[in-house]
């Protein structure tokens, strides 16, 4: 059917006139037609446009899933950097523990029981300060997913290399969600240009009527049925503009189809090479952190046999803590790396 039906009703009488007692009531049904090819026009359009809303929802999932990897490992940075400094808070009273017993033994002096105390006060204010970035992040994470339990991510090998990688190979960008979306747009622009073209006039209508004529008092009623067909006329005029507007639907959605692929192809490659980035600081981070903790541990142990003086301790420690949160960073910044690759490729978590 072109259209929805309608429904005609009329009435006639000379009431006002001779008032012969002449009545006429004419109901009437018009019910369009299809034209030839505007079926199957606009069948194909609502396919399009039904198979666009599938896609759309799987973009739509894809753009969520992004926001819960970013929240997922902004808890995983929290957390280590929440685990360094208990580590650090431990460390540091304990030097503080053991200098205090060793001033009061007279084997250091007033100043350096002060410097030790000072030191693990303030680890205990960075811990603070660590535990409460940590409870904003689970919150954040509460509220975008309904959640309670922190997400669980497995820990990022140092010696994986490049094992995400390959997959940039591969990667096709007509089968990114994003991507299907602005196609199966150029796909509806089309389908719908097409169902103006299958339009050219407004359809036909079948008209069918029922009529009862009564002459007059002491005439007996006259009862008919018609049938007939309205045809429109269609001209150049009602469908210019309607074509004019499918034509730069259909050019826009082409448009924005090619500007998507070339943004999607260029923030895979970005994220690759910022995972080829990250793998190579976090190399160069393990090597640091290692090397300042194992001097800040020779400088403890020439404390602790009187060798070396406090500030020195506490400036190594200072730096190795500083290190290895540097590491415990990286760490995290390469798996938040290798996440938006996978996002960039369209692939759910």
């Amino acid at each position: 059917m072109g259209g929805p039906p309608a429904l005609e009703f009329s009435y006639r009488d000379d009431r006002w006139q001779t008032s012969a007692g002449r009545r006429e009531a004419e109901a009437g049904l018009a019910w369009p037609l299809w034209l030839p090819g505007q079926r199957k026009a606009r069948g194909a359009a609502v396919d399009a446009d039904v198979e666009l809303s599938q896609a759309a929802v799987q973009a739509g999932r894809l753009h969520f899933a992004g926001l819960v990897r970013e929240a997922a490992w902004g808890i995983a940075a929290q957390k280590a950097e929440s685990d360094l400094a208990d580590a650090q808070v431990r460390s540091l009273q304990e030097i503080s523990d053991d200098v205090r017993r060793r001033f009061k033994a007279g084997d250091l002096a007033h100043a350096d029981a002060l410097a030790a105390q000072s030191a693990a006060l303030a680890a205990q204010s960075a811990q603070l300060a660590a535990r409460q970035r940590l409870s904003a992040s689970q919150s954040q994470w509460m509220t975008l997913t309904g959640i309670a339990l922190a997400p669980y991510l497995p820990s990022v090998p140092v010696s994986e290399g490049t094992a995400v990688s390959p997959g940039g190979a591969h990667f096709a960008v007509e089968t990114h969600p994003d991507a299907r979306v602005a196609a199966l747009t150029v796909e509806r622009a089309r389908k719908r240009l097409d169902v103006v073209a299958a339009t050219r006039r407004d359809p036909p209508e079948l008209l069918l009527r029922i009529r009862q004529d009564i002459p007059g008092r002491g005439e007996s009623a006259q009862n008919s049925i018609g049938v007939g067909v309205r045809i429109p006329l269609g001209t150049a005029s009602r469908n210019q503009p309607l074509q004019a507007a499918a034509l730069s639907e259909l050019d826009v959605a082409l448009t924005t189809k090619q500007r998507t692929e070339e943004r999607l192809a260029a923030d895979a490659a970005m994220a690759q090479a910022a995972v080829h980035t990250a793998e190579q600081q976090l190399e160069a981070e393990r090597q640091r952190s290692a090397l300042l903790r194992e001097r800040a541990t020779l400088i403890d142990r020439s404390f602790k046999a009187g060798e070396t003086p406090l500030p020195e301790l506490l400036r190594a420690l200072a730096a190795a803590t500083q290190a290895d949160t540097s590491f415990a960073r990286q760490q995290v910044a390469l798996g938040l790396a290798r996440a938006r690759f996978q996002q960039s490729l369209g692939i759910l978590p």
